[in-house]
């Protein structure tokens, strides 16, 4: 007997797992996501700042139909909606390599993702975007020490938890990056990773972001509040 299945048993399986899916936005039966929520997480370019100033371009605002999607993403192990994600982050990502020296390579260096968050999902979201997105993602960067999750402090508390956090993992003398993450709520975390990159040398043009959350968008003074792109 062949230790490979058939591929009527396989595709079976396939079609058994899209009967049994909703999708990621509305909770429609059989489907993973459906035509409408498509349409709902189509890039809607946002500009902020974070506190200390570097200049984050989010693909979309983190709330309704795609806040949900990200969810999944990230939380229920959903990579294929990494696809049309990736594809909302590399529209930003567009912009900013139009801005870029055409004769440096341009880093784009992912948030690095915790050990236990990679244990959990087996995944790094913020390298998934990247990947999706079509380009190659840099890992200059690397985590020291522990932290605590993020998720429920304020923009105090949120800065003095990442502060030295990281480090480059490299002399980046002269070298021109862009940080990304999945989503930015107060922006300290981008600030802690442009500094340990800037303290290697580095120039980091801005950050990137797949999503932008409301609190983030209300509590920044500097946020510019463009929709456009």
């Amino acid at each position: 007997m062949s230790p490979h299945p058939p591929a009527r048993a396989v595709g079976l399986e396939i079609l058994a797992l899209l009967l049994a899916a909703t999708c990621a936005g509305c909770d429609r039966p059989e489907t993973l996501l459906c035509g409408s929520c498509r349409q709902s997480i189509r890039p809607e370019p946002l500009v902020r700042r974070t506190p200390a100033g570097l200049e984050v371009r989010a693909a979309m605002p983190f709330e309704s139909v795609a806040a949900r999607c990200i969810r999944r993403m990230k939380d229920d192990g959903e990579t294929l909606l990494a696809r049309p994600f990736g594809s909302a982050l590399g529209e930003v990502v567009d912009v900013l390599e139009a801005r870029a020296d055409a004769d440096r390579p341009l880093h784009l260096v992912p948030i690095p993702t915790s050990v236990a968050a990679f244990r959990r999902r087996g995944y790094r979201v913020p390298e998934l975007l990247i990947r999706r997105a079509g380009r190659l993602p840099d890992r200059l960067l690397v985590l020291r020490g522990r932290r605590t999750d993020q998720r429920g402090l304020d923009s105090v508390s949120r800065a003095e938890n990442v502060r030295g956090s990281m480090r480059a993992r490299r002399v980046l003398e002269g070298e021109t990056v862009v940080l990304v993450d999945d989503v930015v709520t107060t922006g300290a975390t981008f600030d802690e990773a442009a500094r340990a990159l800037t303290d290697a040398g580095a120039h980091v043009l801005a950050a990137v972001a797949l999503a932008a959350t409301p609190r983030h968008s209300e509590r920044n003074v500097n946020a510019s509040g463009t929709r456009s792109n």
